[in-house]
This record gives C-alpha cells, sequence and structure tokens, in this order.
C-alpha cells in the first residue's frame, strides 16, 4: 500500500497542533477531529466552505475534544467532512476526495471521510467522526478500519454542530481495537465493572440478504466461527422477529429513520440556507430538495413508529445479547459514479446501506464495525451492536469473539 502524507491523503481540511493537557490514558496518541467538531481558535466548516467564511472561529473546544485532551492525547487537525455532513460517499464538493489507501480508485464512504482516510492511511491513531446514518460505520468499514458509534447522547455534543440531533451522535474511528477501547472509554466516563458474558448472538437475516453475495461470501467464515462459541447461542431473527411489527429493515429506513433525518436536518440547516443563499455542491443541492418539499405535517406517524421501534428493540434485547451483521451492503463504489446522472447506482447505495444503519439508528444501540475481511482487497466490515447503553460490554464483546 503507497504511504501518505498528511497533504497527499487529502484527508486534512485543517492542520492544526493542539498539545494535551495532562498525562493519561491516552499519552503518545494523536487523534483527529470531524470538521464539524470544534476545535479553539479554528473554524469550523460542517463541510462547506461558505459556512465556514460565515462564522467565527470556536471560542472553545468542543467538550469531546477537551476530554481526549485531558486524557493525554494530542490532536493533529481537523479532518473533511461531506457537505453538511449530509452524505455517506466522502467525495466533497469543496475539499475533494480523502483518498481510501486500500483502494485509491474507491470512495473512502461518508461523511466521516477524512477521519477515515487518516487513520487508515496511518497518519493518526484515532479520529473523531459522528453518525446518523452511518457516516462512521460506512467510512470506517469501506477503508478497512475499526470504528464505533456510541449509544446515542452517551458522549457529550457540546461544540458539535446539530444534524438530526434525535439520531446523530459523536463517535471513534481507530486503527485498532484497543486504541478504539481507550478512546471510548475516556468519551464515555466508563467504570471499571465487570461486564456480563456474551449468552446471545442474534444474525440479523434483513441485513445479510441486502449484501452483495461477494460480501455475504467474504464474512461467511468469520458469521461460521460464531456457531463454535461456548456457551453463545445463535440464531437468526429478521426485524419482524424483534419487534412483531410488519416492517423490514427497507422500511424501518423508509418511514421511521429517513423522515425524522429529513426533518431534523430542515430545522438544522434551513434558516441559514434560506437567509444567506451560500454555494451548494450539485449532490448537495439534490439531497436538500428532498428536505425543502417534504411535507412536515405528516411527521407523527414516522416519530411515533421511530418511538414504537425504539421500546420494542430495547424489550428483545437483554444483558449479554449481541446482533451482528455486514456494516455495509456494498462493496466501496469507484470514485465518481454516485452522481446525480447515475441515479440507479445512487439510489442502490443509499438505500441498502441506510437500510441496514437505520437499525443501530431508531433503535440508539452501540455499534461497532470490525475490518474482518475483503472481497479482492476491497475492505468488508461486520458489525456487532449490543443494547442501548451496553457500550462497554459491546467492546469487550468485540474483543472476546474476534481478537482473542
Amino acid at each position: 500500500m503507497k504511504k501518505y502524507d498528511f497533504h497527499s491523503c487529502g484527508a486534512f481540511a485543517e492542520l492544526c497542533e493542539v498539545s494535551p493537557y495532562a498525562s493519561g490514558s491516552l499519552d503518545g496518541l494523536r487523534f483527529a477531529v470531524k470538521d464539524n467538531i470544534d476545535v479553539r481558535g479554528e473554524r469550523t466548516s460542517y463541510g462547506s466552505k461558505p459556512w465556514r467564511d460565515a462564522h467565527p472561529s470556536a471560542a472553545y473546544h468542543a467538550v469531546c475534544v477537551e476530554q481526549l485532551l485531558a486524557a493525554g492525547a494530542q490532536c493533529v487537525g481537523k479532518t473533511v467532512a461531506d457537505e453538511f455532513t449530509y452524505s455517506l460517499d466522502g467525495e466533497s464538493y469543496f475539499y475533494g476526495t480523502p483518498v481510501n489507501p486500500r483502494v485509491p480508485d474507491r470512495i473512502p464512504g461518508g461523511s466521516s471521510s477524512g477521519s477515515a482516510s487518516a487513520v487508515a492511511c496511518g497518519l493518526v491513531d484515532f479520529a473523531l467522526g459522528t453518525d446518523c446514518a452511518g457516516s462512521i460505520r460506512v467510512p470506517a468499514s469501506l477503508c478497512g478500519v475499526f470504528g464505533m458509534r456510541p449509544s446515542l447522547h452517551r458522549i457529550s455534543e457540546a461544540g458539535v454542530l446539530p444534524f438530526a440531533p434525535s439520531v446523530s451522535t459523536v463517535g471513534v474511528l481507530a486503527q485498532n481495537l484497543p486504541v478504539l477501547r481507550k478512546a471510548m472509554h475516556v468519551l464515555l466516563r466508563s467504570s471499571t465493572e465487570a461486564q456480563p458474558p456474551i449468552k446471545n448472538i442474534y444474525l440479523i437475516k434483513d441485513a445479510f440478504a441486502l449484501a452483495d453475495p461477494a460480501i455475504q461470501q467474504a464474512l461467511s467464515p468469520h458469521i461460521e466461527a460464531l456457531y463454535s462459541r461456548a456457551g453463545c447461542a445463535v440464531t437468526s431473527v429478521t426485524l419482524r422477529d424483534i419487534t412483531e411489527l410488519n416492517l423490514d429493515l427497507r422500511a424501518c429506513n423508509e418511514h421511521a429513520l429517513r423522515i425524522l433525518q429529513t426533518l431534523e436536518i430542515g430545522n438544522a440547516l434551513g434558516s441559514w440556507i434560506q437567509s444567506n443563499r451560500p454555494e451548494l455542491g450539485p449532490n448537495f443541492q439534490g439531497s436538500y430538495q428532498n428536505v425543502e418539499q417534504f411535507d412536515r405535517s405528516t411527521l407523527n406517524e414516522a416519530l411515533a413508529l421511530c418511538e414504537a421501534l425504539f421500546r420494542r428493540i430495547a424489550a428483545f434485547t437483554q444483558p449479554g445479547d449481541i446482533f451482528c451483521y455486514p456494516t455495509a451492503p456494498v462493496l466501496a463504489p469507484r470514485k465518481v459514479t454516485l452522481t446525480g446522472d447515475n441515479l440507479p447506482a445512487v439510489f442502490d447505495y443509499y438505500d441498502r446501506t441506510m437500510a441496514v444503519t437505520s437499525f443501530s439508528g431508531v433503535a440508539r444501540l452501540p455499534e461497532v464495525t470490525l475490518p474482518l475481511a475483503d472481497v479482492d482487497g476491497i475492505p468488508v466490515g461486520l458489525s456487532l451492536a449490543a443494547g442501548h447503553y451496553q457500550d462497554e460490554f459491546l467492546l469487550n464483546a468485540c474483543e472476546l469473539l474476534f481478537i482473542n
């Protein structure tokens, strides 16, 4: 694999060294910050140069950045994000496309594209990202690194630009699982209490069915290995089995997650865009038309469905339970293929990917993607998710199941 430096990787919007405040559990580790998260003295671009130029420098670090600095880690810069973080492809109109070093002719995934690229290129030990509909998990999977979306709102979002607050969360991408655990334990303010044993592993059939056959085949040996784990019951289930609602993952996305996301993006961005009429990239313009055209009077049914899904999945999930499925159902597409001129490819990528990522999104679950496989050198991630607020158990389960 070619070696990249801070400039050739295209991952950074700004380079800025911030020394740690004190010694701690993250001593000697370097991290980067997605550019929708504040670093004191720097302008936060939100993936948009017009937004960056219209706003002052941050007066304070975001709380999550402060936590890492206070634990001994050094910040080295801010990473490229998709425009207003409203994308899963990683091809930035304003900043270019951060390299996916494993497969440089393919996209890195978004919207935490620069964070995934910086980690995959070996330029930082870990990076902060944000995740609504897969913006940490998808680029981590496509670039072949570890990534975690924690339980919703377990990490402070003070100093993080709003996107879809009912779904979005801060998380981490890392080169390996020990670094991911160290960083997440700081951000989660974890205790050292013992975690329950793994009792049930539920394979989400809907998600495997949505995945490309090559992805299913690449992950098959790792799934087969789960059946030999002593003390664990491995069972295939569908979303219908879990919730007792007549919904599959596609419907979960279309009628719950996507509507909630569309509603809240309008609140987060609408006033500023309408007032300032900034330059917008063509892909963002196409996506934002859905926000502008959405009938907001229909929101109550979608909100009720989101709540029902959360409650029913929470009621199903017991301590010691793990859900398992492909992180992304598609291989990383080639660059410049997910454009408005190629709508079938765009719809296929987003519809299938968001169907899979919607499970943890609506259920507010912690999810970790593990870079376990590849298809002809193209990375493939396997996800594990656990019950709401079972983040530490999940991290421990990842190590027990796939690292030890």
